[in-house]
């Protein structure tokens, strides 16, 4: 059973922005670390961002360069992924994740729930 809604998918052309959403229930979004993987048709799934479950501290991987933004609402239980610049190269299904553990090194790991995916395509 998918707990976590994802938002906000869709089609922009390069240099374009995008903004996902993803609601998760009280258990999930008050017990994990939040964050964002993406997964091109035939690779493994990569880590975009996370952001800690009590302060709020965010992670990135080492592609995004500035260009996207992690943030979460509390009160909404809603993390949200602010995405700029956008390349080609960023065209994937974008999946939301709760997980145990976020570090440099590994990114989100220890993943207890997904969400469904959301395609986002870049054109160039």
């Amino acid at each position: 059973q998918v707990q976590l809604l994802e938002s906000g998918g869709g089609k922009v052309q390069a240099g374009g922005s995008l903004r996902l959403s993803c609601a998760a229930p009280d258990n999930i979004f008050g017990a994990y670390h939040m964050g964002w993987l993406r997964q091109v048709s035939g690779n493994e799934r990569e880590f975009v961002a996370a952001i800690t479950r009590v302060i709020g501290r965010t992670y990135y991987g080492d592609f995004v360069k500035g260009r996207f933004a992690i943030s979460k609402d509390d009160a909404k239980n809603t993390v949200y992924l602010q995405m700029n610049d956008l390349k080609p190269e960023d065209t994937a299904v974008y999946y939301c994740a709760a997980g145990h553990t976020v570090s440099v090194d590994q990114g989100l790991s220890g993943i207890a729930s997904w969400g469904q995916g959301t395609q986002v395509t870049v054109s160039s």
